[in-house]
């Protein structure tokens, strides 16, 4: 058997091989990068900044939102490199790179959904006790074990890979280095390894998208003991939690909960939960939450009245030095 020292880089055949759709593409996608981007640090500043935001919801999405920029960061750039340049090629290194980055924050943030759900449980079924089971240290320690849980989960796919013999085709047919494109590469039989991996990822996708569902089922069930305000503003936010939940985990449940293979479609269910959501992620947090939307609007106020300041203090100074 030869060693996988075989193959130094791979290629990447990305979405399509058309020029003209490529330019169209690098346009998209550096618009769907850019939102996602600004969208995502204007939570994660917002909350930070802002003293009306001290809720532990807002901690966690703001958490969310850190691991979803790291997240498409992983992906996104060099999908638009390769689209605008035309060079599909990653050395062997930064494809391990990118596959552990990508399912450390990806995981990280699949746990983090279900702490979210479970504080909407606790804020939603016990809110007399909201503020005592809720309090600073456990959203800390609960937003450590998302963290470990997802480096746990990215080791376990980037040990199986990592040794495995790569030792002639180095084409992958995808725009990013993920498990399923590389298995296919591999000259070694890949049965086990790919139940392995079915195990880690396929598993873990499904079983917390049916805890989701049960939880925000239940949450939604106990609603009818809220006063008509109290019930119009908890389904407004598990509304948004549970767009979150489907937009993400359904694909991501068909590509990994299946046998290791891989099929046309995955690419196009690919975009959706690396590019889309991510980018969606920040409408759908704050377009229905009218606590967020007036801290941003203060935000923006002081950066722009603060901005206008600064550039008349400086205005000022200028024609001082010269008079003098």
């Amino acid at each position: 058997m030869e060693s996988r020292n075989n193959v130094t880089f791979f290629v990447l055949l990305g979405l399509t091989q058309n020029p003209e759709e490529q330019k169209v593409l690098f346009v998209i996608f550096l618009l769907f990068y850019i939102l996602t981007m600004v969208g995502n640090l204007l939570i994660f500043v917002t909350v930070t900044v802002s003293r009306t935001l001290g809720s532990p919801m807002y901690f966690f999405l703001a958490s969310l939102s850190f691991l979803d920029i790291i997240y498409s960061s992983s992906i996104s750039p060099k999908l638009i490199s390769d689209l605008f340049f035309g060079e599909n090629t990653i050395s062997f290194q930064s494809c391990m790179a990118q596959l552990f980055t990508e399912h450390f924050f990806g995981g990280s943030g699949i746990f983090i959904l279900v702490v979210m759900a479970y504080d909407r449980y606790v804020a939603i079924c016990k809110p007399l006790h909201y503020l005592v089971i809720m309090r600073q240290q456990v959203c800390v320690v609960l937003l450590v074990v998302s963290l470990v849980g997802g480096f746990l989960h990215s080791v376990v796919q980037l040990s199986t890979i990592y040794g495995l013999p790569f030792c002639g085709p180095n084409i992958i047919d995808h725009f990013f280095c993920d498990m399923y494109p590389l298995l296919e590469l591999v000259c070694t039989d890949t049965y086990v390894i790919g139940f392995l991996v079915v195990a880690n990822g396929g598993l873990i996708c499904t079983i917390v998208f049916l805890i989701l569902l049960i939880s925000y089922g239940v949450i939604l069930h106990s609603l009818k003991n809220l006063s008509q305000e109290g019930r119009r503003k908890a389904l407004s936010t598990c509304g948004s939690h549970i767009t979150v939940v489907v937009f993400f985990f359904v694909p991501c449940s068909f590509m990994y909960a299946r046998p290791a293979k891989t099929f046309p479609v995955d690419k196009l269910l690919s975009v959706f939960y690396t590019v889309i959501t991510p980018m969606l992620n920040p409408l759908i947090y704050t377009l229905r939450n009218l606590e967020m939307k007036n801290a941003m609007k203060k935000l923006v106020y002081k950066c722009v009245f603060l901005g206008d300041k600064l550039s008349v203090r400086v205005f000022e100074s200028v024609v001082n030095v010269k008079n003098i």
